[in-house]
């Protein structure tokens, strides 16, 4: 069962994953994969990291100062950096991890053709994905995500999201003993 979690912008998605992770790791199930943490200038968004989950490296995955990369609003992506930190540590939770953890899957990330085939050999695999997905995208990765018959999106709410994650570990560990 792979899991992903959508929802309004700052309705807490990344927080719900947070929260999972930390309860699986509480657990003992070990985690890996990606997630792309803002990056603040004096309170103001400047760009976005991508921060492999399992080692800590970072790379640059969009900032409004990049030089080159295909434009996202005011952000340029770095694709090179999105490849070398974000596909690797993906393929690497695929061969390592007991879960593969993706914040997320959104348009910065979609430039990519390794990135997207990095996502789709996840979630392929025998191991549970835990990510994000952006709300209301309709790209065809994420159409075809969507549609899988493995794959259970949940949105975050106002309401749910202080108990969500209980419900995502369950989940995750159920797939984990089946695997």
């Amino acid at each position: 069962m792979n899991i992903f979690v959508t929802g309004r912008p700052g309705v807490g998605k990344t927080t719900v994953i947070r929260r999972t992770i930390d309860e699986l790791q509480n657990l003992g199930y070990k985690h890996g994969g990606i997630s792309t943490p803002e990056i603040r200038v004096e309170g103001i968004r400047v760009g976005f990291e991508i921060v492999n989950l399992a080692t800590s490296s970072r790379g640059i995955l969009a900032h409004i100062e990049s030089p080159a990369g295909p434009r996202i609003g005011r952000y340029k992506v770095n694709l090179n950096d999105l490849r070398t930190v974000g596909v690797n540590a993906i393929e690497e939770a695929i061969k390592n991890a007991d879960y593969i953890v993706i914040d997320e899957v959104g348009p910065m990330e979609l430039f990519s053709k390794d990135f997207r085939e990095a996502v789709l050999s996840a979630i392929k695999s025998q191991k549970p994905v835990l990510g994000v997905m952006h709300w209301k995208m309709q790209l065809p990765l994420v159409k075809e995500i969507k549609s899988r018959s493995d794959v259970r999106v949940y949105e975050v709410t106002p309401q749910n999201r202080e108990s969500l994650h209980r419900t995502l570990v369950e989940k995750i560990v159920e797939s984990i003993k089946r695997a």
